[in-house]
């Protein structure tokens, strides 16, 4: 037996927890200053270091429709996968490894992960695999996903073979104000999704996750176009400063609204619901500036509409609104959504409307248990719902309070 505890005929390689850390501390030492597109070269070295081959690196598209692969040395480079019935989705949407048996091989598919946000996949092949191997691809992975989030703000690179059609230039503006899409942490988690991904322009989101306390925002800013999206940035860049600024939630719809009515007058509107939730106790506070309410969702189906007092929507002037309150139970999820889903007329010309909304969500509640499952399937279900028509931007975001906490995470077994 090798050091690892392996057999000695097994290929003669190492692949012990030691090897592993040295391969991924050689692979750590040099992110610091590669170029983008080194990456893959780099990584396909390593994965061959212990035994593997045909390295694929899939990254999920705008629409969250498919996975495409990212191109570049030493890479193979396939079609696009999908993320449903793929054994590459498998591994993207339950952020587990899949492996896949082939002919006197292993396929193996894992999730790309930074942090918690989901990436993509990489798929690897070996000869056979056991606990060493799929405990140092897993680090890989993560490793791969960390370097691929941090590269992408010096490269064009990875946005362009996430891309599956051509993008307006207001869709530009909004991805880019855009946090990562999910945050899972033992207390809570949190996903959202925008469409249509290529075209969106008024709608956005913004969350930050501050000590125990979580803040959210949803904005809708009017119309279409270059013109939304000049307005959702101003409307996220003055939520964003409130939000650093440790200001009241019942102050942050004043120091919005003021933002708005300097930059583009009174004729200019952003409708915005602003939320903090304490991770630790479940207590949820929010502002409502003439959004719709979000839903509440316990035990896997709707209970209930979060409705409140309402002031006038951001720019127009409105009375300091009234901060609502509700303490969440463990398990609790809050479905926040724009009035394109509910606004868009149907083939029949008969308004999509709420009580549909609900319909479909508890229909996919059904079958869906994970939050970010859940909020992919869903905006895609309600698509189809609404005869596949995306007239108007269509946004959702999940919130789901857990409760407890995470200091085992910050401690050494």
């Amino acid at each position: 037996m090798t050091a690892g505890g392996r057999e000695p005929d097994r290929i003669g390689v190492d692949r012990s927890e030691g090897f592993g850390e040295r391969l991924l501390g050689v692979l750590l030492d040099r992110a610091h200053e590669m170029p983008p597109d080194l990456i893959a070269p780099l990584v396909a070295e390593e994965v061959a270091r212990v035994g593997g081959r045909d390295v694929s690196i899939l990254l999920q598209d705008y629409e969250q429709v498919l996975l495409v692969p990212l191109p570049g040395r030493r890479l193979k480079v396939g079609g696009p996968e999908p993320v449903e019935d793929s054994p590459a989705g498998e591994a993207f949407l339950s952020s587990r490894t899949v492996e896949v048996p082939q002919d006197g091989s292993v396929r193996m598919y894992l999730p790309l992960l930074d942090g918690s946000d989901q990436i993509g996949a990489m798929a690897v092949t070996l000869d056979n695999v056991d606990d060493d191997d799929r405990r140092l691809l897993r680090r890989l992975a993560g490793l791969v996903a960390d370097m691929i989030v941090t590269k992408d703000a010096y490269t064009d690179q990875f946005f362009q073979a996430r891309r599956s059609a051509p993008m307006s230039v207001a869709a530009e503006i909004q991805w880019s104000l855009l946090p990562p899409l999910s945050m899972t942490v033992p207390q809570v988690e949190v996903a959202g999704i925008l469409e249509p991904a290529y075209d969106v322009a008024g709608d956005s989101f913004d969350y930050a996750l501050n000590g125990d306390i979580l803040h959210v925002a949803m904005l809708d800013a009017m119309g279409h176009g270059l013109d939304a999206a000049t307005m959702a940035t101003v409307a996220v860049g003055a939520y964003r400063h409130t939000r650093r600024s440790h200001t009241d939630l019942s102050q942050v719809y004043a120091f919005m609204d003021r933002a708005i009515n300097e930059q583009f007058g009174n004729d200019h509107f952003v409708t915005a619901q602003m939320m903090v939730l304490n991770i630790a106790t479940g207590r949820l506070q929010w502002v409502n500036a003439g959004h719709p309410a979000p839903l509440l969702i316990r035990d896997r189906a709707v209970v209930d509409r979060l409705e409140s007092p309402t002031t006038l929507p951001v720019g127009f002037g409105g009375e300091e609104p009234v901060v609502s309150e509700r303490m969440l139970r463990p398990g609790d999820r809050l479905l926040c959504f724009t009035d394109g889903l509910i606004e868009e007329r149907q083939p029949g010309g008969e308004q999509f409307g709420e009580e549909q909304l609900i319909e479909w969500t508890n229909r996919v509640l059904r079958d869906r248990t994970e939050v970010r499952s859940v909020v992919r399937a869903l905006s895609h279900a309600l698509k189809h719902g609404r005869g596949g028509a995306t007239s108007d931007d269509a946004t959702i975001f999940l919130v789901e309070w857990r409760g407890g906490d995470a200091d085992h995470l910050a401690t050494f077994d």
